[in-house]
């Protein structure tokens, strides 16, 4: 294996060739900064609306409202904050766009988490300001990230590896957050947000630098001491380009439709476990044991996809998560123990969906010719895509379950609505996005060079 100073000397590799092997070192100063973007989730999306209803005293209606128009402007800012990111390569590079979005970032959260004594409408006005500052500057981090990741890499193999190991480090962002879910820690969680940005800032500076900054050689292309790049996505006609690339399309199909299938048990757990299991208490154990699982696969997964490709492990991941899943929609008052099983098994199985898909991109993007200059335009979409099934599973797993009688907390209410929704629903979801995807040309063989050697993490 090649260690670092390969990078440190910009050397360059041929476009589609193996890529050299990255020491687990060099993957880590990359993916720790997942693990503070991981812990904002849970508080932004779970703990957010019951402090501001609870401990501010503000209406859930009022709350709802005001976070639901922050996360709209947040999603629609996603394609463009990665043409931005596009468009300013050979200025600056993902660092100094991660570095600088963690400041609003850190300062926006905290100022969520720690309001003023005002009224309601200064209350809902901080909220909206703080949201806002949040999402977008999170959005940016995420976006250059991942972006980052993708040229890490123009193998299958070390592409595997830099997700793998990136969405990892994301399981124990969530982990963290999980144990501190409780508006008595705000404070606890904010002083871990700013160590950790704090040490994730000072990693990237020692991460892999991308291809498409690296000084290229005279060697490389005889008689220009520069490469040819693809370049950046700018108007109406480069958008339409990017989706008239119909490998980009239908993996995006596969994606949003299997992120749907997730989201709505996301959305749902808390409904299943106090009106079907019947204790509302055990919702954070179940949680923990569900992505202490996920933890614990990732490194499976990574050398899964390493042997295997990054395809048939996803298809892997779905089938396993189907099978322990479907068995959810059986279960009644009292099934605790099945249910820790169901989610230690599917816990198992995240570990495929968080770090197959954006490998797949990767290898559309190198296979579609954008490597260098078209990261952040594909992975703003992508970005978009991945909230938008938030909303979606929102807007169709909540209506579904009242339409067919069910009520939060009601005694007698039709708990097998929920059930129907919470897992039967998500499997037959999962089960044709999974046939979507067998069917779907394999990106890694279209991008992919001669065949590299085998690299573990």
């Amino acid at each position: 294996m090649v260690g670092t100073a390969l990078f440190a000397h910009g050397a360059r590799r041929p476009e589609g060739g193996p890529s050299p092997g990255l020491p687990i070192r060099a993957l880590l100063a990359y993916g720790f900064l997942r693990a503070p973007l991981a812990l904002l989730e849970l508080p932004l999306f779970v703990l957010l609306p019951a402090f501001y209803g609870r401990e501010a005293g503000l209406s859930l209606a009022l709350v709802g409202f005001v976070l639901f128009a922050a996360r709209l402007i947040d999603a629609l800012a996603d394609p463009l904050i990665g043409r931005a990111i596009d468009r300013t390569r050979g200025r600056t590079d993902y660092r100094r766009w991660v570095v600088v979005a963690c400041v609003p970032l850190a300062a926006g959260f905290v100022a969520m988490l720690h309001p003023p004594a005002w009224s309601t409408t200064g209350l809902a006005l901080w909220l909206a300001a703080g949201s806002v500052v949040t999402y977008l500057a999170w959005s940016t981090v995420t976006i250059a990230h991942q972006a980052w990741g993708a040229e890490l890499g123009t193998d299958p193999a070390t592409r595997v590896r830099v997700t793998g190991v990136r969405e990892a480090c994301g399981l124990a962002g969530v982990l963290a957050s999980a144990a501190l879910l409780d508006p008595r820690h705000v404070s606890m969680l904010s002083a871990l947000l700013a160590g950790s940005l704090l040490l994730a800032a000072w990693l990237v500076r020692r991460a892999p630098t991308p291809v498409s900054a690296r000084p290229a050689l005279a060697s490389d292309v005889p008689g220009d001491s520069t490469l040819s790049r693809p370049a950046p996505i700018g108007g109406t006609a480069s958008w339409r380009e990017l989706f008239a690339d119909r490998a980009f399309t239908r993996l995006l199909a596969v994606f949003m439709l299997n992120g749907t299938a997730s989201a709505l048990p996301a959305t749902l757990v808390l409904f299943f476990v106090a009106d079907v299991l019947g204790d509302a208490s055990r919702a954070p154990l179940f949680l923990l044991t569900y992505f202490a699982a996920a933890a614990l696969g990732m490194p499976l997964w990574i050398r899964l996809g390493v042997r295997v490709g990054a395809k048939p492990a996803w298809l892997i991941g779905m089938g396993a998560s189907v099978l322990a899943f479907a068995w959810a929609f059986a279960l009644g008052p009292g099934d605790w123990l099945a249910f820790g099983v169901i989610c230690a098994v599917t816990g198992l199985a995240l570990g495929a969906d968080l770090a197959m898909p954006p490998a797949l991109l990767a290898a559309v993007i190198a296979a579609a010719g954008g490597s260098g200059a078209r990261e952040g335009a594909y992975f703003g979409v992508w970005s978009l895509a991945t909230k938008l099934n938030l909303a979606l599973a929102a807007g169709l797993g909540l209506p579904l379950i009242s339409l067919l009688g069910y009520q939060p907390g009601v005694a007698g209410t039709v708990t097998q609505a929920l059930s129907l929704a919470y897992a039967a629903l998500p499997c037959l979801i999962k089960t044709a996005t999974a046939w979507l995807l067998w069917r779907l040309p394999n990106p890694d063989l279209a991008a992919a060079g001669p065949p590299s050697h085998r690299m573990d993490a």
